[in-house]
């Protein structure tokens, strides 16, 4: 259950009841059981997920001594690892080791073809299988801010990232290369926030239209100047 709490979260006590098969008041006790133990948080709804009357049904998601208990990795080795090649080798060093960090995986999904919601979905599914409880869902549909929203529950790195903040942005990068699209990060667990979150617009950016090259100008130019002497 905290594992279905990292992928969806934040997710309803109903949500999870669904997903799992199982019924809504043995999975509230369950979820109650584990937000007393710090494993999950129980929090309020979004307000976009606010519909009808009465109380909105709280949101869990997961808690500090659950994302303790999700594997984590060799935090205190990398740590000092990557202190020392920062001393060393000075920052540059370590903005080098997080892009080659994530190569393999660009390396992986290199050339993904079909529309961009199946090239999240692949992502997704590669970050998964790495072990950050990855999921994507539609936002904004119907609006010109229409686009998916890609959810990582769980960072096996998370401590890591919180001292070198050049993982984060290695990470997005990479997901911008893999997508062929622009990304922008909303929030991440490094920074204190539940969850981290990339928006994915589905409207694909264009390239900017090119100037003339100078020398193509200045042909033009002459040419003109040519044309004009003429008809003197």
């Amino acid at each position: 259950m905290r594992t279905t709490v990292a992928e969806l979260g934040p997710v309803t006590a109903a949500r999870i009841a669904e997903v799992l098969g199982l019924s809504g008041p043995a999975v509230r006790r369950h979820l109650d059981a584990m937000a007393a133990e710090g494993v999950l948080q129980a929090r309020e709804p979004r307000p976009d997920a606010r519909r009808g009357r009465g109380r909105p049904a709280k949101e869990y998601v997961i808690g500090s001594a659950g994302h303790d208990d999700l594997p984590s990795g060799y935090d205190e080795l990398a740590l000092t690892a990557l202190r020392y090649l920062a001393d060393a080798l000075g920052p540059e060093a370590v903005t080098d080791f997080a892009r080659q960090r994530f190569a393999a995986l660009e390396e992986s999904l290199a050339g993904l073809t079909g529309s961009l919601p199946e090239r999240v979905e692949a992502l997704v599914q590669a970050l998964a299988d790495q072990g950050y409880s990855a999921s994507s869902r539609p936002v904004a549909q119907g609006t010109p801010a229409e686009g998916l929203q890609l959810c990582q529950g769980h960072c096996p790195v998370q401590k890591v990232a919180e001292a070198f903040p050049q993982l984060c942005e290695a990470e997005r990068r990479t997901f911008e290369n893999v997508l062929g699209t622009r990304v922008q990060r909303l929030a991440t667990l490094a920074h204190g926030d539940h969850v981290c979150t990339t928006f994915v617009p589905l409207d694909q950016v264009r390239p900017p239209a090119r100037p003339p090259a100078p020398s193509d100008q200045q042909d033009r130019q002459h040419a003109q100047h040519a044309t004009e002497g003429r008809r003197l």
